[in-house]
This record gives structure tokens, C-alpha cells and sequence, in this order.
């Protein structure tokens, strides 16, 4: 590996995702490069060593790589194409790598115009585990590119991921994360509704995880969320409303289809509901509040 290639690397977006990941880049030795519109959130990861830029543009003339972790296809469409964006300082032989979650189509278009743009490759690189497995480094990353480009994104992302496989060429990534929201999503759901049965049967739910670990009802799922859900723990690893962007992808790809999608359909009007009611903010675990008229003893 060539030192230049691993150590010199750029974050665009620094919300809870992008922090994280900037964090175990730092963690693991990497010289970062970072620009968010929030200089707020840049004074952590900066006490630590980390540099800013001022534009995505000059976070990309300093490095090779240049992850994004932004929250829709319209921002990373303006942080690679609007002024000074990534583009105005990509080059060829300088990789972008999309760690957000977006649609297929969209990712196609992009990687297409960015490569003509200035020759830049792209690698949609999305990712299953939340903020706590970018900290330990044992993401799951589905990647689309050219096998050339993925392969050579492994100087920065061996660093954060314990699994990275190659689905195909761009959009590929982007088509796997839809089907990881599928399961996931369906997942958090069912755990909740399994948190609150034994509550209502006077089982202690804290103790689910560890009484059907190893059985066909395990999962990682239930395992990291079982004692949360339980707890109400709220501590931000997951937005409702990012979940409810990926399931909305879903459903229009699904419909361009003509695939139905029962479960998946439920869920994401589930998730509808949640952000109408206000907490479209909140982590994952606040889902449990859709039993609060279902309480016997009226206490949340």
C-alpha cells in the first residue's frame, strides 16, 4: 500500500455518520482532511489533529480519496457539482467515495457526469452498522464501481469496515443498501413490537437479547437494539427519518417493478407516521413511543 494512499484522506459531511467515520480514520492514523457547513461540528475531530478546508473542492485537491456522508442525492449532487464542489478539485486517479445512502439511478448519473467532469472515479459505498461500528471499524460496506476503483478504496476502507464486497458497477452499492434497509427496518420493527409483548406479559424485556441468543430469533438487530428498546434508550446511532429516505427509495423502485412489497409497504407508513408525529429526528429506538396509547398503566 502506498503511504500517500492511506494516509491522506478527505470527510465531507460530518454529522453523526461522518463523525464517526472521521473519528477511526484519525483512530487509525489517517491525515484528515475535513469540510462540513457546520464549523460547529468540525471543533472535536479538529482538537484531535484533523484539518479543515473550505470548500469540498480543497478537501479533495489534498487528498486521494474523498468520502461524502451526506443525507439525500440532492446534497452530494451540490457538495460534488455546486461551487466549489468536490468536482472543481477532483482529478483522475483521485477516488470519491460515497458512504451516503442514495438512489441507484441517481448514483449512475453522478459517477457519470463526475467522471467526465474531471476524470475522478466514484465508488457508492454505503453502509450497514450505524455510528458504533464505524468507531470499532467493523462496518458492513456494499460497493459499486469499477473493480479497479473498489479495490483500491480498500486503503482507507479496510480501516473502517469488517466486511466489503464488490456488488457490481455504480449503483450497485446503492441496490444492495436498499435491500440491508429492507431487512433492517422490518427488523427494528419487529423487535419493538416483541420488546413490548413482553412487557405487557410481565417479562423483563431487558433480558430478551440474552434468552433467545443463538436461536432462530436472534439477530443483530435484537441484539443491539433489544436492551435499548427496552431501556428507551435514545442515544443517536440512527435517524427515523434517514430509515424513512431509504424505505421511500424502496417503494419507488418497487413500484417501477410493479413488486409488491407487503411488509416492507407497512413499515415504511409506519415510519411515515413517526416523523408526522414529530420525532422524524430521533434515533431508531424512539419507535417504541407508538405503544405509549397501548400502556395499562399510562407510564412511558
Amino acid at each position: 500500500m502506498v503511504e500517500s494512499e492511506r494516509t491522506s484522506v478527505a470527510v465531507v459531511g460530518v454529522g453523526i455518520m461522518g463523525s464517526a467515520i472521521a473519528g477511526r480514520l484519525l483512530d487509525r492514523g489517517h491525515a484528515l482532511t475535513l469540510f462540513d457547513l457546520d464549523p460547529q461540528k468540525l471543533a472535536p475531530l479538529v482538537s484531535r489533529g484533523a484539518a479543515v478546508a473550505a470548500s469540498p473542492a480543497e478537501a479533495c485537491r489534498a487528498t486521494r480519496f474523498t468520502i461524502l456522508s451526506l443525507n439525500s442525492a440532492a446534497i452530494v449532487r451540490a457538495a460534488v457539482f455546486g461551487l466549489g464542489g468536490v468536482a472543481a478539485g477532483g482529478a483522475a486517479g483521485r477516488i470519491l467515495i460515497d458512504m451516503s445512502s442514495i438512489d441507484p439511478a441517481a448514483t449512475r448519473v453522478l459517477a457519470a457526469e463526475l467522471r467526465a467532469a474531471c476524470g475522478m472515479a466514484w465508488v457508492d459505498a454505503p453502509l450497514s452498522g450505524g455510528a458504533p461500528g464505524a468507531a470499532a471499524g467493523r462496518l458492513t460496506v456494499m460497493a459499486g464501481g469499477a473493480p479497479e476503483d473498489v479495490a483500491a478504496a480498500r486503503a482507507v476502507m479496510d480501516d473502517l469496515c469488517a466486511n466489503y464486497t464488490h456488488m457490481g458497477p455504480n449503483g450497485a452499492g446503492q441496490t444492495t443498501k436498499l435491500v440491508n434497509q429492507v431487512l433492517c427496518a422490518i427488523g427494528f420493527q419487529a423487535v419493538a413490537e416483541a420488546v413490548r409483548l413482553a412487557e405487557a406479559g410481565g417479562v423483563d424485556a431487558s433480558r430478551l437479547s440474552a434468552a433467545l441468543s443463538g436461536g432462530r430469533a436472534d439477530s443483530r438487530i435484537l441484539q443491539e437494539f433489544g436492551g435499548k428498546m427496552a431501556a428507551r434508550d435514545e442515544t443517536p446511532t440512527g435517524r427515523i427519518d434517514n430509515m424513512l429516505k431509504d424505505l421511500e427509495a424502496v417503494q419507488g423502485f418497487a413500484a417501477a417493478e410493479r413488486l409488491p412489497l407487503p411488509a416492507t409497504s407497512l413499515v415504511s407508513d409506519l415510519h411515515r407516521q413517526f416523523v408526522a408525529a414529530g420525532i422524524g429526528a430521533a434515533d431508531t429506538v424512539a419507535m417504541m413511543r407508538q405503544f405509549e396509547g397501548y400502556r395499562r398503566d399510562g407510564v412511558y
